[in-house]
């Protein structure tokens, strides 16, 4: 059993991978034998990151590009090939969000996200999987949302984007699947990060209501998404192709806990 979980002599990216929750799921690939890529487009986080890596054991290397410019990621995954091999597992972490409420958005802020969210793991596996093709298989993990299935204030474009990006893995996964390449996704909750450490904090209404949201009664770990991560990128799951996971504690399959008065 050990073996199917095995990622040694397998090279992985894992974009946007400076930081947050990306970090920890390229960390999960490394310990378990992967030769990790990082990808991120600002030259003080990607020095910050390769650092912590360091300072946690974990060898990689970083690269810099922009995932939305197919010219700049044909040439950065070209390098990739030539130096360090090709890429056996792609994670398609990078992305953004704007919280503005549709009537106040502007339309180049609606299209920025969707390119960011949606447009760059298309560019992304597009080039990847042509050498997958060519060896004869390959793992793509595209990082969705509990948005690619619930609706929320101020998010019409975040969430446009993964509620496409969770179809477009489950497209990539049907035409892809015969040359032995397996397209899933991982749809993260409410998680403790470094970005979420203000509402993070008692009394914070937005904090409250995540907690009483979760059926877990907490927020998520980044070392939560190890596991998945993991799967996803190995043998274990060779036969597992168009999913979506959802590491959320519960929150998609509940309507929520009842109210105090509720109880009563």
């Amino acid at each position: 059993m050990k073996n199917l979980f095995d990622l040694s002599g397998k090279v992985a990216l894992v974009t946007g991978a400076t930081h947050g929750l990306g970090m920890a799921m390229a960390s999960a690939l490394a310990k378990n034998g992967a030769t990790l890529i990082v990808n991120g487009h600002t030259p003080s986080k990607m020095e910050k990151a390769l650092k912590t890596y360091q300072d946690n054991g974990i060898n990689t290397k970083g690269f810099l590009f922009n995932v939305t410019n197919e010219t700049e990621v044909d040439q950065s995954i070209t390098e990739i090939e030539n130096t360090i091999g090709p890429i056996d597992i792609l994670v398609n972490n990078a992305g953004m969000i704007k919280r503005v409420p549709a009537l106040e958005m502007d339309i180049s802020e609606f299209r920025q996200v969707v390119d960011v969210d949606l447009v760059s793991p298309f560019i992304m596996s597009k080039r990847v999987a042509k050498t997958m093709v060519e060896r004869g298989g390959g793992k793509i993990i595209n990082i969705c949302s509990m948005m690619s299935e619930l609706g929320r204030d101020t998010v019409s474009a975040y969430a446009a984007a993964k509620g496409g990006l969770k179809m477009l893995t489950r497209n990539l996964a049907t035409e892809w699947a015969k040359y032995n390449i397996q397209v899933n996704g991982i749809g993260p909750g409410y998680f403790a990060t470094e970005q979420t450490a203000p509402i993070r904090v008692d009394g914070n209404p937005l904090n409250e209501f995540i907690i009483q949201r979760t059926p877990a009664g907490k927020w998520g770990d980044p070392e939560d998404l190890a596991g998945t991560t993991v799967f996803l990128s190995s043998k274990a799951s060779d036969f597992i192709n168009g999913q979506i996971i959802y590491v959320d504690g519960g929150i998609l399959a509940t309507i929520g806990k009842p109210l105090e008065n509720d109880k009563k």
